[in-house]
């Protein structure tokens, strides 16, 4: 069952669309990732969902409810902002319990929700301790804390972990996932990040241009994004036009030579203009001749990265493409490249 349902809200700023359509909705112990590039809209949906702002078209349901005309307190829905918004003279536990306090709570049941929340993100031993004195990751889970005091219907948290290096911001959003897993709260979660948006999210919605463009797990949105920009946001450069010379078995003539295509994003007749995206992965060294699915060029860089090489091959009319080769290959050497159909994505010229 949907517990929350946005349907057909509208924004504009300064006479520019910045929201347009947005209709999602958010089940019931669901963690909804809202993912695409910064300055897309999705604080702003946040903020229109906890009644902060209002959207100039569009209504919010909770529970089957439209509660658009509701204020803010009275949604019980919690948020938790970019930069904390933490109070600097006030210890942790004041931090914490203010929005209790709002809520004209007794002293005892104070304490104890602020006692819970504390301990939920590991945070007990720092009740006395001045929100000023903690490092980054320590003011973020104070700052998740405080959201979580009230217990919310829903959880809004908005680029959480922005603020934070790369190496705490896996550590968290690891642990944040699991906090959600236990307290069963639904929650939206706004990121840019794409890793971050995969280990955290059951369900992405991808932003563009103020319109939601695909939607789906983050194993289905990753593997088969639904456009070229799409592919690049992913990190998906790799992108030459060509024409269709089978349709199936799908074969794709290029200036690089012929390519068979397993992972179509649609139906496409021969002679049809189209965009190939070869995924980074999906290239291997050629040991033996292939008639089709392979690329010549020389290696520019080879930079180690995790279990990987990113190898940049330089090919003819001045395209650059990189792959994730298993072994270094030394720069200024010619290569030859398989590309697997599996790992090839095949769209529409007009995407």
């Amino acid at each position: 069952m949907a517990l929350l349902e946005i349907r057909d809200i509208t924004k504009s700023y300064q006479n520019h669309p910045l929201l347009e359509g947005i209709s999602f909705v958010v089940e019931k112990d669901e963690t909804v990732c809202l993912l695409g590039p910064s300055g897309g809209g999705k604080s702003t949906i946040l903020r229109i969902i906890a009644g902060l702002e209002t959207a100039e078209s569009g209504q919010v349901f909770w529970q089957d409810r439209d509660i658009s005309a509701i204020p803010p307190y009275a949604r019980q829905f919690g948020l938790m902002f970019q930069d904390y918004a933490l109070f600097p003279h006030m210890n942790v536990r004041e931090n914490v319990a203010f929005g209790l306090r709002m809520q004209k709570m007794t002293e005892n049941k104070i304490e104890e929700s602020v006692a819970e929340a504390l301990a939920l993100v590991n945070m007990s031993s720092f009740t006395n301790r001045r929100v000023t004195d903690l490092s980054g990751g320590e003011q973020q889970r104070v700052a998740l804390a405080r959201a979580l005091a009230p217990r919310p219907q829903l959880l809004m948290l908005d680029e959480p972990l922005g603020a934070l290096d790369r190496t705490l911001r896996e550590k968290l959003g690891a642990e944040l996932r699991g906090l959600l897993r236990k307290m069963k709260i639904p929650a939206i979660y706004v990121t840019h990040d794409q890793q971050e948006a995969f280990s955290i999210a059951d369900r992405l919605l991808v932003l563009h241009q103020g319109r939601i463009v695909q939607t789906g797990t983050p194993f289905e949105v990753y593997s088969r994004p639904a456009s070229p920009w799409l592919a690049t946001f992913f990190g998906m450069d790799n992108q030459i036009q060509g024409k269709v010379v089978s349709a199936d078995p799908l074969m794709v003539t290029t200036g690089f030579g012929d390519f068979e295509c397993a992972c179509p994003q649609g139906d496409f007749r021969k002679g049809e203009r189209v965009v190939l995206v070869f995924k980074p992965a999906g290239a291997e060294v050629s040991k033996n001749a292939h008639v089709h699915n392979e690329i010549e060029g020389q290696v520019a860089e080879s930079i180690f990265s995790a279990d990987r090489f990113k190898t940049q091959v330089l090919l003819k009319n001045d395209f650059c493409f990189e792959f994730l080769l298993e072994s270094e290959i030394k720069a200024n050497q010619n290569i030859r490249l398989f590309i697997s159909p599996e790992s090839i994505l095949c769209f529409g010229s007009n995407l």
